[in-house]
């Protein structure tokens, strides 16, 4: 591959920072482009959705979507490798990855949006990013746009008062859990990082950033935010590690988040979107959870079924997602 890539991104994107960090373990040649209406006539020339983060190619040509745009260029770029040949471990990548992109999500978005001091921490961020040029009143201005209209978006992921206990339990435990497995190693499946590690580590990358979770993340998972930091431009360190080393510590997070919240929300989720329902309610995690179906996920929930039923065959796998609680809503047609 020859030229330069341009990702039209946001500092303040979870995806748009995943794609950029793996472009760099990747050593691929890349412009990183901040979206501003200053670029907004060249973004949208390409893009096929109003959405970052956008790589456009050498050739012209617009790709977006995080996940599709890592398994793109890992098929073009195979090395230094994001995914390991263990077809076993491959699929868990995968599934971690998608937990981090979907239900890692909820604990960014929710925090970034529900504590005052945070939302203003982004939409500050944001205003400047968009009116910065323009002067001091432009980017009040446009920071109180921005929080009124971000707070009001927090439904669309799910959090309400109803779910708020869950999502920050489950960001405290899952920190917990990876500071556990990140003490033993650099990366989540051993000396290099997985997709797993770019899909969990967006959202925990802006997490830190954010006044409310950054200070929960300092102070409770010291492990994680060293993983934080090596990620921004990450380093192949050595092999992927085998199941059995991994074991350990990475089971608790398949069964206790993966296969106990993530995968059970998912096909709620996916269901109450066949059936038309404009919410859904559910017992997740010994709680009730009620919120706007997420369309975009049943979408993905079928991909990580699909990649599934490619790589059940593997031995092993089926053991491991039996354990984890996880195989019951892989296995669903």
């Amino acid at each position: 591959m020859t030229g330069t890539y341009r990702i039209f991104g946001s500092e303040l994107s979870p995806y748009s920072v995943k794609v950029r960090s793996f472009f760099r373990y990747k050593n691929l040649a890349h412009e990183w482009i901040p979206r501003s209406p200053a670029v907004q006539a060249e973004f949208q020339k390409y893009a096929k959705l109003p959405l970052v983060p956008l790589v456009v190619t050498p050739e012209g040509e617009g790709v977006q979507d995080s996940t599709p745009i890592l398994e793109r260029f890992e098929a073009l770029a195979s090395e230094p490798a994001t995914v390991p040949a263990d077809p076993v471990l491959a699929f868990l990548s995968a599934l971690l990855e998608e937990y981090g992109d979907e239900w890692g999500n909820k604990w960014m978005f929710h925090y970034r949006w529900r504590y005052q001091p945070d939302v203003w921490s982004t939409a500050e961020r944001i205003a400047t990013q968009m009116m910065g040029t323009q002067g001091t009143l432009a980017v009040a201005q446009a920071r109180a746009a921005v929080a009124e209209r971000m707070t009001g978006r927090l439904g669309f992921v799910g959090s309400n008062d109803k779910t708020q206990p869950l999502i920050e339990a489950s960001f405290k435990h899952a920190l917990a859990l990876l500071d556990a497995h990140l003490a033993a190693r650099p990366y989540l499946l051993g000396g290099r990082p997985a997709l797993a590690d770019f899909g969990l580590w967006g959202q925990l990358y802006e997490a830190a950033t954010d006044p409310t979770p950054g200070a929960i993340m300092r102070a409770s998972a010291p492990k994680v935010m060293a993983w934080v930091q090596r990620m921004v431009s990450p380093k192949a360190e050595g092999a992927f590690e085998a199941w059995p080393a991994l074991a350990p510590t990475l089971m608790p997070l398949l069964k206790e988040e993966v296969g106990a919240l993530f995968l059970p929300w998912s096909a709620a989720n996916a269901q109450a979107i066949a059936a038309g329902d404009k919410s859904f309610e559910m017992s997740l995690g010994g709680a009730a959870w009620s919120q706007v179906p997420q369309k975009y996920h049943a979408r993905s929930l079928a991909e990580i079924r699909r990649k599934y039923a490619a790589a059940k065959a593997a031995h092993g796998l089926e053991t491991i997602l039996q354990e984890s609680d996880c195989l019951k809503w892989l296995a669903q047609a």
